[in-house]
Parts: C-alpha cells; sequence; structure tokens
C-alpha cells in the first residue's frame, strides 16, 4: 500500500485555492492550544477559519477546562491573518467512554485512539455540514505522536458520508511541530505532557515513575 504525502496534497489544494482568490470557510477540530498555534498560523492565510474545541476524551474536566482557557487566550493573543472563531463543543466525558468500551486495554497509539479519532471527527464533519462550512479538517496530525495516514483515511470517509471536502494534512511536516513549540514559547503557552485522556495519563505516570526509579 502506497503511503500518500498528506503534506504535498494540501499544497496543491492552497495553490488552487490562492489562484482562485477564494477564501473559504474551514471547520478545524482543536484538541488544544499548543497544536493550534502553527496551524493557525498557516492555514489562516488561506481560510475562515472557526475552531471546534471538542474533546470528551479529556480528563479530568479541570484539564479540559484549563485547556479551553488556553485556547481563548492564544486566539486573542496571537495575529492572524484572517479573524478566527472559537465553538466550544460540549463536555459528556460518558461519549467517550461509551465509545471506548472494551478498548480499555489497548496500548497508547492503537485501535482505541484510533476509535477517539473517529469519535471527535464525526462530530465536526457532521458540524460543518450543518452550518455550511466547505472544509473540515484536524490540528491532529501535528503531533508526531498521532497517526497521519490514520487521520486522514478517517477524515476523507466522513467527508464522504457529510458532503464537506476533507482537507489533507501532515501538519507535522516542514518543521510544523517545531513551530508550534516556538510558538508555545512566546505565547506561554500550558504544554500538558500527555495526551489528554486517562488512558494516556496513567501511561504517562508509569513511564515517569520508571524514569524516576532507575
Amino acid at each position: 500500500m502506497q503511503i500518500q504525502n498528506y503534506q504535498l496534497m494540501l499544497d496543491r489544494e492552497l495553490e488552487a485555492l490562492t489562484r482562485e482568490g477564494r477564501l473559504p470557510k474551514l471547520l478545524l477540530h482543536s484538541c488544544c492550544a499548543p497544536c493550534s498555534s502553527y496551524t493557525l498560523e498557516y492555514l489562516s492565510k488561506y481560510f475562515e477559519i472557526t475552531l471546534f474545541y471538542y474533546n470528551p476524551n479529556i480528563s479530568p474536566e479541570e484539564e479540559f477546562v484549563k485547556r479551553t482557557e488556553e485556547l481563548r487566550r492564544l486566539l486573542a493573543e496571537m495575529p492572524m491573518s484572517h479573524p478566527v472563531s472559537l465553538i466550544v463543543g460540549e463536555y459528556d466525558p460518558r461519549e467517550f467512554y461509551d465509545a471506548v468500551k472494551g478498548l480499555e486495554q489497548e496500548p497508547e497509539g492503537g485501535e482505541r485512539c484510533f476509535v477517539c479519532y473517529r469519535l471527535r471527527l464525526e462530530k465536526t464533519a457532521r458540524l460543518a455540514s450543518e452550518l455550511g462550512f466547505e472544509y473540515f479538517t484536524t490540528t491532529l496530525s501535528i503531533s508526531p505522536y498521532k497517526n497521519a495516514e490514520k487521520l486522514n483515511e478517517i477524515t476523507s470517509e466522513l467527508g464522504e458520508i457529510y458532503k464537506v471536502r476533507a482537507l489533507p494534512a501532515d501538519l507535522k511536516k516542514r518543521g510544523g511541530y517545531k513551530r508550534s513549540i516556538e510558538l508555545s514559547k512566546q505565547y506561554s503557552l500550558y504544554r500538558q505532557d500527555y495526551c489528554g485522556c486517562i488512558f494516556s495519563k496513567q501511561e504517562r505516570e508509569l513511564q515517569r515513575a520508571k524514569t524516576e526509579n532507575r
């Protein structure tokens, strides 16, 4: 199976928009402020963006609130090529636990994560369709710990179902992840040390304990 170059696919999409002189509407799923920083710096040149912060996987609720506040602060402080708005989705962790039931023992980065990707991206695609957005995508691919191939596979499938164009993306490419770290430092953003769910938090704590006991 040939691995797709999603950055090249994105380049071609952006070049076409530039030639057409259009500024289409993009619903951008956001996982946190650090991952959104470079993504917004990059894509706000080409789209009218609305961020959709929908992450019922995050635990505990205080963490969800903290990440929401950091995202609001980033939007208030960081200059964008075009204005960016924000929609904060309802926080209902039962949606996440119901979705991943039976996958609790899966390793981080495996099938449980793929189900979580789909949960959040399907909500994004559905909302994009309801609100009349032309495109949707997610900030998740900026992380070196996230499977960009799977993320793009899911968005492409959902785009067909909900009749919204899935913007191909592998945002870690061309120094995207490095730039997100630079912007996080510039704006003093809170950078969490686990993905967000209770399972990733437990795995991170286990890794930390092993390191400390060496």
